[in-house]
């Protein structure tokens, strides 16, 4: 499974409002099939179905105590905030899976070197995302290296500079560039 699917199952286990209730009570202690099917008046089926669903989504741990099969809430999960957990269905996930993106590319770019500074701002956009991947984040470029390094993309190194900074790749202060973290 990709880490999208795992991403969207996890979201799917939590739209339910009774599985939200067990992730509450769950969180509070160690909880058992019987205990949250009185407490939610629901039948012990549909609630070993909710615990099921949460299990595989990975929200849920479970521990054996005697009769009894113990559910609580993951620890790990408390430490993570909404944005790590979006971030992690993006790992795999990279720019070249855009169509778009691989096209222009494609179509500007032969044997590594730049044709033609693209007219269009949506494909100038793509092609100077490509050129600023030259540059390491937080390392500072004197001008003449900016321009060494742009001369390998293309002649029009002046002109590719200051797209760069127009576009708020790169930022210029007294001569010395650097890349903007992305």
């Amino acid at each position: 499974m990709s880490n999208l699917e795992v991403q969207a199952e996890f979201f799917k286990s939590l739209a339910h409002p009774s599985r939200l209730l067990i992730l509450g009570l769950c969180s509070q202690r160690p909880r058992h099939t019987e205990e949250l099917a009185g407490l939610l008046q629901l039948s012990k089926a549909t609630v070993s179905h909710h615990l099921s669903l949460l299990t595989g989504a990975g929200l849920l741990e479970s521990q054996r105590e005697g009769y009894y099969q113990n559910y609580q809430l993951k620890p790990a999960l408390l430490e993570q905030t909404l944005q790590q957990i979006i971030a992690s269905g993006l790992e795999g996930f990279t720019q070249s899976n855009d169509p778009f993106r691989t096209k222009t590319l494609r179509d500007f770019f032969k044997h590594g070197r730049l044709q033609q500074i693209p007219v269009q701002r949506k494909k100038r956009v793509v092609v100077l995302e490509k050129i600023v991947q030259s540059f390491e984040p937080d390392r500072d470029y004197p001008e003449a290296q900016v321009n060494q390094i742009i001369t390998e993309f293309h002649d029009d190194y002046a002109t590719l500079r200051r797209e760069l900074i127009g576009m708020g790749l790169m930022t210029r202060a007294a001569n010395i560039y650097r890349r903007v973290a992305s």
